[in-house]
């Protein structure tokens, strides 16, 4: 299994990314409102694209590692991050 979490300023964009991803058949997609550290109000919370990837069965191998560097490179277009570890 393999997670990601790629978090967004913009809730079009998180949609939008997460029915995308929805339609190439990932395992699990959510949207979800991200609240941020030192963040108290809740208009300054982000959107979280949280993917779960049932299919990956090595998250050290080249399926997670180009997942990986495929969702830092779609949160970097639209003004996001990407969270590695998102368990962590």
């Amino acid at each position: 299994m393999s997670e990601h979490l790629m978090v967004f300023p913009d809730r079009d964009d998180a949609d939008r990314i997460a029915e995308d991803l929805r339609d190439e058949g990932f395992t699990e997609v959510r949207v979800v409102r991200e609240a941020l550290a030192g963040e108290d109000d809740s208009e300054d919370h982000e959107w979280a694209v949280h993917v779960t990837e049932e299919m990956v069965a090595d998250e050290s191998g080249a399926v997670a590692n180009g997942l990986r560097e495929r969702f830092a490179k779609l949160a970097e277009d639209h003004d996001g991050w990407y969270d590695p570890e998102p368990r962590a």
